[in-house]
């Protein structure tokens, strides 16, 4: 669990009177112990009427739940990561020291965080467990009824205060908001669209699992040796796909440069993901299609985008009817910058931080 600061912080409140923020010592954010609760799901069935005995799913809490005279837990968030992600991966500065702290949009005194990794993910049940190829076809909406069995049955939780979702978990804010009405007081779905996968999205995604199921070494899921050709392929398209031009060509202005941080920073996302979990995850998406339906979304919704994201473009018609047929909904689109992080926009807190505050304070 996280280190509790905030009796400490009121203790030395008096000793910073009159300190500017330049001068105090800044947030950071810190845990001990984070390797997560496994939950067992049992007899969980999927969307196309595939099972499993067991299901499970891996998760964090941060903070402790607060519960109101019936019991019912009061003060409950929920994270969302983004495909190839865990909920571990919001421990990083950019976004704990920004958001979980005292006095904080997501302070730990305050709120109970759920941090899930979601099926297919992390330390949840996935193919590369042992079924392989075998394992259920899921897709976001089973994903979406392994988070709802996770707070309803092994969590006690009954509502919650805020989904905020990143990238796939931004979908998946989209999916909760008709799924299951007004659970989530507030929604925060960062780098989507509410939009079928299709175009390039839908390309980038099938060219990736196209090219690991075109490598000899993938043997149809029962490699013995990783198919390493196509987790190159599938590693660049990721690279490019996630990137935001604008910093590229400021920061790697030659073409040495460039092709040096280019190798640096495929050897850092290379070879991490199993090729059979990596097809799963950008499959998932494939009966994703929220637009339909977005009336029945009636809480307030922090919509936000980036203009560097290169697999949310911006210029689409989306987020204008989208919001009109939202009655609560705000849509940002943060302008393309020298400083912003293309697709992973979603996860640097300072872009978006006082925006979150005020969804909060509704």
């Amino acid at each position: 669990m996280r280190k509790l600061l905030a009796p400490l912080a009121l203790l030395l409140a008096p000793l910073f009177a009159g300190v500017t923020p330049a001068q105090a010592e800044p947030y950071r954010f810190s845990v001990d112990g984070a390797a997560g609760v496994d939950a067992i799901l049992d007899n969980f069935t999927f969307a196309d009427g595939e099972t499993l005995p067991e299901l499970t799913i891996r998760y964090i809490t941060l903070g402790s739940p607060k519960h109101d005279a019936k019991g019912n837990v009061t003060n409950a968030v929920m994270i969302l990561h983004g495909t190839g992600g865990t909920g571990k991966q919001f421990f990083q500065p950019q976004f704990a020291d920004e958001l979980f702290g005292p006095g904080q949009p997501l302070d730990t005194s305050k709120y109970y965080v759920i941090l899930p990794d979601n099926i297919g993910h992390g330390g949840s049940s996935k193919p590369s467990d042992g079924l392989r190829m075998k394992f259920p076809r899921y897709d976001y909406d089973d994903m979406v009824a392994a988070q709802y069995r996770l707070l309803t049955e092994k969590l006690g939780v009954k509502s919650l205060k805020l989904i905020l979702g990143t990238s796939m978990g931004c979908m998946h804010a989209f999916v909760w908001g008709e799924t299951h009405p007004g659970f989530a007081e507030r929604l925060a779905p960062f780098a989507c669209q509410p939009v079928e996968i299709a175009g390039e999205n839908r390309m980038w995604r099938t060219l990736s699992i196209d090219a690991i199921k075109a490598d000899p070494l993938w043997k149809d899921g029962n490699y013995t040796d990783p198919p390493v050709s196509g987790l190159r392929t599938a590693a660049s398209l990721t690279m490019i796909a996630g990137a935001n031009p604008y910093a590229l060509q400021a920061q790697y202005p030659t073409r040495v440069a460039a092709e040096k941080y280019k190798d640096e920073a495929f050897a850092r996302a290379f070879g991490r993901s199993d090729a059979n979990d990596t097809i799963y995850q950008l499959d998932s998406s494939r009966n994703y299609n929220p637009w339909p339906n977005l009336e029945k979304i009636t809480v307030p919704v922090l919509w936000i985008n980036s203009g560097d994201d290169f697999i949310n473009p911006p210029g689409y018609s989306y987020p204008e009817e989208g919001v009109k047929r939202m009655p609560r909904a705000r849509y940002i689109l943060i302008p393309a910058s020298a400083e912003t992080k293309g697709h992973s926009t979603h996860s640097w807190a300072k872009f978006w931080k006082d925006d979150l505050a005020k969804l909060m304070a509704e």
